[in-house]
């Protein structure tokens, strides 16, 4: 052991469970759907999943060892939401995580959201009066409207639903991905050998 990390062998942490519905779909893509390899097992002995494939990595108790499973499907399928949550990040993934100004594409650290009708003017925080921008845009356009700033969104806000910010989320791949995961996950781009 090397503080906490056994050598020569993949760390436990590093073997999370991708989580598909009954459908076999991916529950989400963005984020991915993963469980800890603890609540994985758990799933498992509760008889809520099924074991599609596995990792190398074995687990051991008194009684039994266990490969690890890297990809399990839930036996009842779990229908979407229909409504996604008001939330940043939602925001920022409905924008393709560019701002509506520039149309510079940013890291979340880098990017606000921007009320078209500012909220000192009576503007809702809601889908249709928010849109995602970069700080730089956000502080030049100010309390003003889209008008008066001569700034206007490149799309118009709207509430997106559930099925949109699924297929927006897989224009972003994760770094990392499991090559027992390629046969479940549907990227434009080429998955990491």
């Amino acid at each position: 052991m090397d503080g906490g990390r056994i050598i020569g062998m993949v760390s436990l942490e590093s073997c999370p469970a991708l989580v598909l519905n009954a459908d076999f779909r991916p529950l989400s893509y963005y984020p991915l759907s993963l469980w800890s390899w603890q609540d994985a097992i758990k799933a498992v002995f509760q008889e809520r999943v099924n074991i599609i494939a596995l990792y190398e990595r074995v687990v051991r108790s008194p009684s039994q060892s266990m490969r690890l499973p890297s990809v399990i499907a839930l036996k009842d399928y779990v229908p979407s939401n229909r409504r996604p949550a008001f939330t940043r990040f939602n925001v920022f993934l409905r924008d393709g995580f560019t701002c509506q100004y520039c149309g510079k594409r940013k890291t979340t650290t880098e990017l606000t959201f921007d009320h078209l009708i500012p909220r000192a003017r009576g503007g809702r925080t809601t889908w249709t009066n928010v849109v995602t921008a970069c700080s730089a845009c956000n502080l030049r356009k100010g309390c003003h409207a889209p008008a008066e700033a001569g700034m206007f969104p490149r799309i118009p806000p709207y509430a997106p639903n559930a099925f949109e910010l699924q297929e927006r989320g897989r224009n972003f791949p994760p770094g990392y991905l499991h090559h027992s995961w390629r046969d479940f996950l549907y990227w434009d781009s080429e998955l990491e050998q």
